[in-house]
């Protein structure tokens, strides 16, 4: 989602190169980008790279989730709630069938996770806590735990695809995730058409459950671009050959009205906030093992600069929690206003000096306190080029303090290698930082545990330290939603984060929306909240297949 400029004459080709024939009409047809970025290869639900799509138009979840007003929304479940402290109880709904003609029912349910206790699966580790999944009678699931993670499970309810037993059951083991799974059959609106190099091509299935309750959704098939560079997205939308983009396209807030071009605000910040862009520093290298020191640098930039330069005011700047959307009802005031931060340099410079860092030889760079000098390299993947605008101006603020900071740009796998080895002093990441049904996936991305291993792949790339901050996040996952007692915790884990400082968030990341409206009208924005115009990847449940059923054919 990182643009990267090219040549008119190559848009202008690539533009035109991606309009083959269509299978339904053009006003039939739905044409989106920005969540596939390489051909897919499974489309098995229990491989993690399945392709986009698979989860949301093909296999449905229990519950949907709306990021707009943090609420579950009822889905293959009629309702769902605690029975008891460690009893969650689910209620389907009736006349659910696959795509194949076979009814959903509570054995689908109660298989999909007892496949995960049975084999090695991404989800296997929920039965650690999880003691019994049981089927009370055809519509009714148990759901039985010996201490349950209310916080996790929060997040759950909407990630599992409900699989087909009668399919499934005869996978064997080893193959579970292996399998590519090329005529997938699940309960959701939309069938896997084809699939090649430039496109996946979903197709309606006419005979959806979902169309009795939710309602038809409109475009009779869904073409998923893989474009590889933003700016033929972009060529694309002035095409009119793209009707949603989902990629970070700079320019928006000068182009929109040329082009009409609709967002989700018709003003700043333009985009729903998706996620938090932080400043992760090595707390493995000298001095970012000092907490002091890793502070004061949360006070030398300002991120205004940032959204302002490099995002035109299409993304706001992150509250110094790193708190947003839902997450926000688990904010401390107080702490916040005790121990946040804001853009003071000359403060940033005496908090330095107090901790002992100090230009020891007049060379213009503060030093280490015995002397030695000190420099960093702060990277992020080449070709990302907001965040290597960012980076700059991140360098910039660093040196005007006196801190000897340099922009670096590996290409993006090198990238990934040297965050997950712990090779690099400092880069931006938003990996894990995702909105969510809970803010423990936040805090457990940021202070992950799992850092005593070669490569770290959980979050906390940094590599920081600290059990007292584990065991709270832990305590807090166990603690059921908004109850006196998570926020107590949530209040304490806020204070640690923010004065111990292992990542700084600067701004939020935007779920990038660009839509036109020659074929297709009733897009959801602000003032027209019919859904969530996102065709990234495990996002359909979040409200884009409400978009489908509310979009309207352009006359």
């Amino acid at each position: 989602m990182k643009a990267r400029w090219i040549v008119l004459a190559v848009v202008v080709s690539l533009v035109l190169g991606s309009t083959a024939v269509l299978a339904a009409e053009r006003n039939q047809t739905l044409i989106v980008g920005g969540g596939t970025w390489s051909q897919a290869t499974s489309w098995n639900p229990l491989y993690p790279n399945c392709a986009n799509g698979i989860r949301g138009l093909v296999y449905e979840t229990l519950f949907a989730y709306s990021p707009l007003t943090n609420e579950h929304k009822p889905w293959l479940a009629e309702s769902g709630g605690w029975i008891s402290d460690n009893v969650y109880e689910v209620k389907l709904r009736r006349n659910i069938y696959f795509s194949d003609g076979q009814p959903l029912t509570a054995a689908d349910v109660v298989f999909t996770y007892e496949l995960a206790r049975d084999n090695e699966l991404t989800y296997t580790p929920l039965w650690r806590n999880l003691r019994e999944v049981k089927a009370v009678d055809n519509y009714t699931v148990q759901f039985i735990f010996d201490s349950p993670n209310y916080q996790e499970w929060q997040i759950e309810l909407y990630t599992r695809d409900i699989l087909p037993k009668h399919i499934w059951e005869n996978v064997p083991g080893e193959d579970l995730m292996v399998i590519t799974n090329d005529d997938p059959v699940g309960s959701g609106p939309y069938k896997k058409l084809l699939a090649g190099p430039d496109r996946n091509v979903w197709v309606r299935d006419d005979n959806w459950w979902g169309n009795a309750v939710f309602g038809q959704p409109k475009p009779v098939e869904i073409v998923d671009m893989i474009i590889y560079e933003n700016n033929v997205a972009l060529g694309m939308l002035m095409q009119r050959t793209l009707d949603l983009s989902n990629y970070f396209i700079p320019g928006v807030p000068a182009i929109k009205d040329l082009y009409g071009l609709t967002t989700w605000y018709d003003g700043s910040p333009y985009m729903i906030s998706a996620n938090v862009a932080m400043l992760v520093l090595n707390s493995q290298r000298k001095p970012l093992d000092d907490a002091k020191f890793r502070r004061a640098l949360a006070f030398a930039v300002n991120p205004e600069i940032i959204v302002e330069r490099v995002f035109e005011r299409m993304v706001p700047v992150s509250d110094s929690t790193g708190l947003f959307g839902g997450w926000t009802e688990y904010r401390d005031a107080q702490v916040a206003e005790e121990y946040g931060f804001w853009y003071d340099p000359d403060l940033a410079k005496q908090m330095l000096a107090d901790a002992g860092y100090v230009d020891k030889n007049g060379d213009g760079w503060i030093d280490m306190p015995d002397g030695s000098p000190i420099d960093f390299e702060i990277i992020v993947p080449s070709g990302w080029t907001d965040w290597m605008e960012s980076i700059r101006i991140i360098a910039e603020a660093f040196r005007a303090i006196g801190i000897n900071a340099n922009p670096a740009f590996p290409d993006a796998g090198l990238y990934d290698e040297r965050i997950q080895t712990g090779d690099f002093d400092m880069c931006i990441n938003n990996y894990g930082t995702g909105i969510s049904g809970s803010p423990f996936s936040y805090w457990n991305w940021v202070a992950n545990h799992n850092i005593n291993r070669t490569h770290v792949t959980e979050g906390n790339y940094g590599r920081y330290d600290n059990q007292e901050l584990f065991d709270l996040i832990y305590k807090f996952n166990q603690l059921p939603p908004l109850s006196d007692e998570s926020l107590a915790v949530a209040s304490e884990i806020q204070k640690i984060l923010l004065v111990e400082m292992p990542a700084i968030p600067f701004w939020l990341n935007g779920m990038w929306a660009q839509s036109t409206s020659q074929y297709w009208t009733n897009w959801p924005t602000a003032d027209n909240p019919v859904g969530y115009p996102c065709s990234w990847a495990n996002n359909w449940q979040f409200g884009t297949v409400e978009m489908l059923i509310n979009l309207q054919p352009a006359q």
